[in-house]
């Protein structure tokens, strides 16, 4: 029976990264490994198949090898191929068994785990820095036993590993290593469990810390507290903590990386004439001047008044856009002011209203298309 080729065995294309070959089996070594299909043949030679087909595109030698020759490459004892194989799948293998069978691949102690938190800020607060106190419910290393989980401090060596931290556990066609289910890695057994934590190391408890954050920083920028996530079982290392920046809406500006936008409505004499205007910045108060004739929508830029990015150091610009506003409320005299106006336009008002006038023209261009 021919075998199948390597690429389609792991349904991969042929020019799949280490990465994706990696993927590809351990999908299928999850899916098809004899552990979890005791006694389904068919499953056990899906499983030597992949097997054996990362075992070559594993390798770049004979992934080279197959990828010019084929599995004729392979054959009369050319260089590996079916039980022949001598490539090192141990670490992907460490990962699969890992999540099979449960617990880790070595005899360390488990660190605790990291933590996140998620803080809001002012638009000002990001741009500029601040000091913040939160509080993290995490938990801690016990202060009665000091993280041990002894009530004496007293520690025996572990009797199902042997002081080891791992045991040897022979799963089907495999023998491996994995960390003690009894002491869990550290090879250490609590005779005399602390009443607090009850032998685990750990309580309960809310951290109160202070985190600096720096100027510039932006939603999604993540700050990290080296050891301050949760407590390791029975003394091993805390995880770190990692709070998470998330920025408010602002009422007036809107950030764009390190650039801000801000909208400045006025009145349509203003636009007209021209006008020089306030604007706010968020270090005070700055001149625009807005030409005679400025359409609704035209922006102005206002150098260095953005951000300073938090790594980069570039401080970005502000961008006021100005939007023209239709007046309400008007007086008899304003109205009648108005219409004095729009009377002076006489018979060519587009003359003047050069957007307008671009409109018209492009809606006659497109009645004249549709009705011909």
């Amino acid at each position: 029976m021919s075998k199948r080729c390597y690429y389609e065995v792991l349904s991969v294309e042929r020019t799949a990264s280490d990465g994706e070959l990696k993927t590809a089996f351990r999908r299928l070594a999850m899916k098809y490994h004899p552990d979890r299909n005791p006694g389904d043949k068919d499953c056990e030679a899906h499983f030597k198949e992949a097997k054996e087909a990362y075992e070559v595109l594993g390798d770049a030698q004979k992934r080279a090898m197959y990828d010019r020759h084929g599995h004729a490459a392979f054959e009369h004892g050319a260089g590996g191929g079916g039980g022949g194989f001598h490539a090192d799948v141990g670490d992907i293998f460490g990962d699969i068994f890992s999540d099979i069978f449960g617990g880790g691949r070595g005899g360390r102690q488990r660190r605790g785990s990291d933590l996140r938190y998620m803080l809001d800020l002012d638009l000002e607060e990001a741009v500029f820095g601040i000091e913040k106190t939160i509080d993290v419910p995490t938990l801690a290393a016990c202060g009665k036993c000091d993280g041990s989980g002894s009530a004496d401090g007293k520690l025996s060596s572990c009797t199902t590993c042997q002081g080891h931290g791992r045991v040897r556990m022979q799963n089907g066609i495999f023998s491996i290593q994995q960390a003690c289910p009894h002491c869990g890695g550290s090879g250490k057994t609590i005779a005399n469990p602390c009443k607090t934590c009850r032998g685990e190391g750990r309580v309960r408890q809310e951290k109160h810390l202070e985190v600096k954050i720096p100027a510039g920083v932006d939603s999604g920028d993540r700050i990290r507290l080296s050891g301050e996530g949760e407590a390791g079982p029975a003394g091993a290392p805390a995880g770190d903590l990692y709070v998470e920046v998330q920025v408010r809406e602002h009422a007036i500006f809107q950030r764009q990386q390190d650039d801000l936008y801000c909208e400045v409505p006025i009145r349509f004499s203003q636009a007209a004439l021209g006008a020089e205007l306030e604007v706010p910045t968020l270090g005070g108060e700055a001149s625009i001047k807005i030409p005679a004739e400025t359409q609704t929508g035209k922006l102005f830029k206002l150098r260095g008044k953005g951000v300073r990015n938090v790594r980069s150091g570039h401080v970005g610009d502000l961008l006021c856009r100005v939007v023209v506003e239709t007046p309400i409320k008007l007086s008899k005299q304003q109205r009648e002011l108005l219409q004095q106006f729009e009377d002076s336009f006489g018979d060519d008002p587009a003359a003047h209203t050069p957007r307008a006038s671009s409109w018209l023209d492009s809606v006659k261009q497109f009645w004249d298309r549709v009705t011909t």
